[in-house]
């Protein structure tokens, strides 16, 4: 158990030197992750240590680390007028491509197989999630207009996408009412966030016991693991609460929020923020290390997967090129800032066993996340910031 320990504060630490060295080395923290992940194992098989079983951990690091990824991203998301535009092409650009590629990959994989047609899109919508927990820390290096946009898309790409997937999989939901049954289940889920998000907000200013930021992050993987539990968008509540903590103060001039004190909610909202960003990256890192352990080099290597992968990947620029077009976006670098990653994985592994296509494995989910990253690595690693000129 002591070795256990002081090999994990060891890793974990090592993960802290990835994340701070990122600005010199623009190498995305997940590929090296992965990278020591699978390093560890090479070490434990060789020497035969003897290792728990921590194959079910993952998904529950993943959970966690979703909600608080989202929450992470949500708290650094401002909202005022000069934003509106950056904001409205961000989200339009979460789901459009995301609608687009899903749509057409289904179309295509319905041609060649027989299968449903909501089959396909139950396997292709998590490859089609742009991860927050890789694209926002990568975009540190660029510039505020194209930060900002990073940190609203890939904010806007984990809680869209999630709905979404929660749409195509619900079962025993007859199709014609489909899309009615989910639009009452939004308005409930909005209802209901809104609520829990004041209640929250008020506790947050309310409680003086020296213990106060354990209990609201507590209380809210709580209520997103009870809508999860009831297949209920609960990504929506989390994204919901930390806009509306990042941004209260703006909203003080509203009667009906003046009565929870939003001028004296500051100091707690920077220290809530701080403790949020630090829970995520320790979850993170632990995920992707431990995703990288449980990595077999035989996946990683798979020649019939990875043609499929680099399909995939090619599709997932293709369509990211022409609606940054569309929407008159600036191509490069953020044609590039597109990764697959934590969600990806989450996401993946959540699908039932009898909706997965038998070509769409973990080796080819493996291969698009490395492929993205690294394309991302090399644009990030050439990408220069456009020199301003002094008049």
């Amino acid at each position: 158990m002591v070795e256990l320990t002081i090999a994990i504060c060891g890793l974990l630490l090592l993960a802290y030197l990835f994340d701070i060295t990122f600005a010199k080395t623009r190498v995305p923290s997940v590929i090296l992750l992965l990278a020591l992940g699978w390093t560890v194992r090479q070490i434990t098989d060789y020497f035969q240590i003897p290792m728990p079983e921590l194959a079910p951990l993952l998904p529950l690091l993943g959970s966690i680390g979703l909600i608080l990824i989202v929450l992470e991203g949500s708290l650094e998301l401002e909202l005022d007028r000069s934003r509106a535009s950056c904001i409205s092409k961000s989200f339009f650009m979460a789901l459009v491509p995301m609608l687009v590629f899903v749509i057409a990959g289904s179309l295509i994989l319905n041609y060649f197989n027989p299968v449903s047609f909501l089959k396909g899109m139950i396997n292709l919508t998590p490859l089609a999630i742009i991860s927050s927990a890789i694209s926002i820390p990568s975009s540190q290096n660029l510039n505020t207009k194209n930060k900002e946009f990073v940190t609203y898309e890939g904010s806007f790409s984990d809680t869209l996408g999630v709905i979404f997937f929660n749409l195509i999989i619900i079962e025993n939901i007859n199709g014609k009412y489909i899309l009615i049954n989910f639009s009452l289940t939004i308005l409930i889920v909005l209802i209901a966030s809104l609520v829990s998000t004041l209640a929250l907000t008020y506790l947050l200013g309310k409680i003086k016991h020296r213990v106060k930021f354990v209990p609201i992050i507590l209380i809210t993987l709580l209520i997103y693991s009870i809508s999860e539990f009831y297949h209920l968008p609960g990504l929506i509540f989390i994204m919901l609460f930390g806009l509306f903590l990042g941004n209260v103060e703006k909203l003080s001039h509203i009667k009906f929020i003046q009565k929870i004190h939003p001028e004296t909610l500051e100091n707690e909202v920077s220290k809530f923020k701080d403790l949020t960003f630090e829970a995520s990256f320790l979850v993170r890192s632990l995920f992707f290390l431990l995703f990288g352990y449980l990595l077999k080099t035989s996946e990683l290597l798979d020649a019939d997967s990875l043609v499929l992968a680099v399909g995939i990947t090619a599709g997932i620029y293709i369509v990211r090129y022409i609606h940054l077009k569309i929407f008159r976006i600036e191509t490069l670098p953020l044609l590039f800032i597109a990764p697959r990653g934590l969600i990806t994985i989450v996401l993946f592994l959540s699908i039932p066993a009898a909706e997965k296509f038998p070509f769409i494995t973990q080796s080819l989910v493996i291969q698009v996340i490395i492929l993205t990253s690294l394309i991302m690595m090399i644009e990030l690693v050439t990408y220069k910031k456009p020199i301003k000129k002094i008049p």
